[in-house]
């Protein structure tokens, strides 16, 4: 395990160092590699011949919007609608483990893949993106409940931002992360990538998305959410800081934070699932 980790550090500083080689003399160059490294994920595909046993036997429908489309599926149920968000290099059967909890509910539950993951199209991921793939399917199937995962979470919360007055009346976040520069700050350290590097990609999110890398933050886009929250987060996660989920539920008035211990970035743990169903349909809730 040491020696992978080990070859994982090198190859990383010596992309790292390559970006920076070429920062100076094709500041261009460089910046597309390295949008391209941190917006491209290398697994989490599907293959419609091949679906994992979980998305096999659902309903599943094609969106199509603007040059994307992305894909859902649906575990009938009753009038009650859930809709599941995962995460980076995943895609819609990391819910395996969440559904048998959900279905209890009897509810109606549909996941979709984000961009450039499951059997939706593109090479790139990024979160203003996949808030319209959310936007469509809220709008077509009127979800009264999102749960979302990483930074699927993060999506949710921006959606929320962006469309507060949909069918959504409560929401779910595990193991979000909270700033977007917090995530550019750890990807430019992950490959010690120089500070002109930093510039050319803050740059780059000004121009592509017309925000400032400290204006993304689910911190302050909750500060305006009236609807209720549940947000949990690891205290082990490492891939997603544990400060990151209570960044996002310091501001959201209307918000319990719950906090896991030994159960990482996956968050899937039946006393966990357990307090979510409980906020979702506990009688207490519904008053």
């Amino acid at each position: 395990m040491k020696i992978k980790k080990g070859i994982r550090f090198i190859t990383l500083k010596s992309v790292g160092t390559y970006i920076n080689f070429l920062s100076y003399v094709r500041p261009q160059k460089a910046l597309e590699l390295s949008y391209a490294l941190f917006s491209q994920p290398r697994i989490g595909r599907l293959q419609k011949e091949k679906l994992p046993k979980v998305l096999q036997n659902t309903e599943t429908e094609i969106f199509h919007h603007n040059e994307h489309h992305f894909q859902t599926y649906v575990w009938k149920g009753n009038e009650t609608k859930i809709l599941l968000v995962h995460g980076w290099e995943s895609n819609s059967s990391r819910w395996k483990k969440t559904l048998p909890h959900l279905q209890k509910s009897g509810s109606t539950i549909i996941a979709l893949d984000a961009p450039a993951h499951g059997q939706s199209s593109g090479k790139e991921f990024n979160v203003p993106l996949y808030a319209e793939f959310i936007n469509k399917a809220v709008e077509k199937y009127q979800p009264e409940i999102i749960i979302g995962h990483s930074i699927g979470g993060a999506a949710c919360v921006y959606h929320q931002y962006l469309f507060p007055n949909t069918s959504i009346n409560k929401m779910v976040i595990l193991g979000a992360p909270s700033e977007l520069k917090t995530l550019i700050d750890n990807y430019v350290s992950m490959l010690s990538l120089n500070t002109k590097m930093f510039s050319l990609l803050e740059s780059k999110f000004l121009d592509r998305f017309n925000f400032k890398l400290e204006d993304f933050s689910g911190q302050k886009f909750a500060s305006q959410f009236t609807i209720p929250g549940f947000i949990a987060h690891d205290t082990s996660d490492k891939i997603v800081a544990f400060d990151e989920g209570k960044k996002i539920a310091s501001n959201w008035k209307n918000s319990q934070f719950i906090e896991t211990s030994g159960l990482g970035h996956g968050m899937h743990d039946d006393e966990l699932y357990d307090k979510v169903i409980e906020f979702l349909f506990s009688s207490e809730e519904r008053k």
